[in-house]
């Protein structure tokens, strides 16, 4: 009898062991090689599949390098932000992929398509899990169906344009102080070279701090830190990422990562359980994207039984914060940069701000008048997108155009490849000329469709935060403008390299002159 027990639970053992070696053998060989043949046979080339790493140690030693050194003064720099997969593209053609792992990643350029794929959510999900950008940040951007929807109706209220305006004063005052501190630096002399770089990123903090916790910006400050230190961490982790278990790897930048994202989410906590305390006794407010948030989740509770959870609103918070300001800051140093380069446009954009404004305190009414200034800033978005890529994965047997996309395919969408293609903007596309947005987007992209700009995303899942963005952009760089002129110092070093968005790796110094 034993001796029988004893066979069956070896025969168990087997069983298991067989099943899931099948799988990890699955995941990481004939599953890769099935989608390798697929993708050849639709046309599309790249490198032979790498057990388990497939391309990321090169592309993990290429990015180390291009972050080292900048680049000479350029709008077109789409080799240097993306230095692997120009180096696919241009080995291997416009239909080529890459390989993240055991995953395959198709590059899809076709506006048309790109439209097709945006327009349907359902269909083509976020990638999960996608360990970049699971690693930073969670809330809507990366829900999908029911949960999306929900969420996504509970936060549009933080949206709307009465709430922008009442957030308008934290803007305002936000910049103001960044302003202020300038005028300090030109007191003396009436100019001064500065790294500008540091000042707008904390500007950008200090903007969402405000807008999303009132009165409790300061403790939101760590918040700004720690996500910062969070997205160097993961490039010290780069050609692990896609590794099954590599957040058990005990290296000393994974160990600080863990630490750093429950300090993160206890002093989110914190400052949530207050708010909630508050307006529970009847003292809080809801004039801040918290507030506002968290009085929708209540009503969403009231009338249907079932809200955001506790973590869910926490995502939420960590996203206002990464999507909030980073991008942002990004589109304002590039438009600083632009304008340096562009004289003529300094110029045209600050005669234009001063017949709106005069030099009197800015108002959010009055931001719709800033015509010149749109037109820059949507220039900007094109040559220097803060977000460079978008991704989107099937996860069942899915038609894109006339092919049948298998399941486990990663997509990506290139926006920066977009926007410099000469083919939609023409030889002058490298060149920075705001007058194509004269007659504004839709005018611009009507030949070639809407997805041939999108900083913003498009269809379904367009960014909730864009008026928010362009508002602070707008009023960030009309006030500066209003005092200030500036101009590339010789001590300029052009890196626009992405991280999570696309920041200056070197900084951004300037020679600025106070003309007040």
């Amino acid at each position: 009898m034993e001796t029988s027990m004893g066979k069956v639970a070896i025969a168990i053992v087997i069983v298991v062991i067989v099943r899931w070696g099948w799988k990890v053998l699955n995941w990481a060989w004939f599953k890769p090689k099935k989608l390798e043949k697929w993708l050849r046979n639709e046309g599309y080339n790249g490198n032979s599949y790498k057990f388990v790493f497939g391309d990321m140690i090169e592309f993990a030693k290429m990015v180390k390098q291009g972050r080292a050194e900048p680049i000479p003064i350029t709008h077109d720099f789409t080799s240097y932000a993306l230095p692997f997969d120009h180096h696919i593209i241009t080995k291997y053609g416009d239909k080529s992929f890459i390989w993240l792992g055991p995953n395959p990643r198709m590059y899809i350029r076709d506006p048309e398509l790109i439209k097709e794929i945006l327009s349907k959510p359902d269909e083509f999900k976020k990638p999960h899990p996608e360990p970049f950008r699971d690693s930073i940040i969670g809330g809507l951007l990366v829900t999908e169906g029911h949960k999306w929807t929900k969420h996504r109706k509970i936060i549009n209220p933080a949206f709307h344009i009465q709430n922008l305006k009442i957030m308008f004063k934290a803007i305002s005052s936000s910049c103001s102080d960044m302003v202020h501190k300038w005028e300090l630096l030109t007191a003396e002399s009436g100019s001064t070279e500065v790294d500008v770089w540091p000042y707008i990123d904390n500007l950008a903090g200090e903007v969402i701090s405000r807008t999303a916790f009132g009165s409790s910006y300061e403790e939101g400050r760590k918040i700004f830190k720690i996500q910062k230190e969070q997205i160097d961490l993961i490039f010290q982790m780069l050609f692990m990422l896609h590794l099954p278990g590599r957040r058990f790897i005990p290296t000393k930048a994974n160990i600080k990562f863990k630490q750093n994202r429950q300090e993160l989410k206890s002093v989110l906590m914190s400052i949530i359980n207050k708010r909630k305390k508050a307006i529970e006794g009847g003292e809080g407010n809801f004039d801040d994207l918290l507030g506002i948030l968290l009085q929708s989740n209540f009503k969403e509770i009231e009338e249907n039984g079932v809200g955001m959870s506790m973590d869910e609103v926490i995502e939420e918070c960590k996203l206002f914060y990464i999507a909030g300001s980073d991008t942002t800051s990004n589109l304002i140093v590039w438009t600083m940069v632009c304008l340096s380069l562009h004289h003529e446009w300094q110029a045209r954009a600050r005669e234009e701000i001063l017949q709106v404004f005069g030099t009197q305190e800015l108002d959010f009414e009055g931001l719709k008048n800033l015509k010149i200034l749109t037109m820059i800033l949507h220039e900007v978005l094109r040559l220097y997108p803060p977000v460079i890529m978008l991704s989107r994965a099937t996860t069942k047997e899915t038609k894109l155009g006339n092919m049948m996309i298998p399941p486990g395919m990663q997509l990506a969408l290139a926006m920066i490849h977009i926007n410099h293609d000469r083919e939609i903007w023409g030889e002058d596309v490298n060149e920075f000329k705001p007058e194509r947005f004269s007659e504004g987007v839709l005018n611009a992209t009507y030949l070639k469709g809407p997805t041939s700009f999108f900083p913003f995303s498009y269809g379904p899942r367009v960014c909730i935060g864009q008026n928010f963005a362009m508002a602070e952009a707008k009023a960030t760089i009309a006030m500066i403008l209003q005092r200030f002129s500036f101009e590339l110092s010789q001590s300029y070093k052009h890196a626009p390299f992405p991280v999570f968005t696309m920041p200056p790796q070197f900084g951004v110094h300037l020679i600025i002159r106070n003309i007040t």
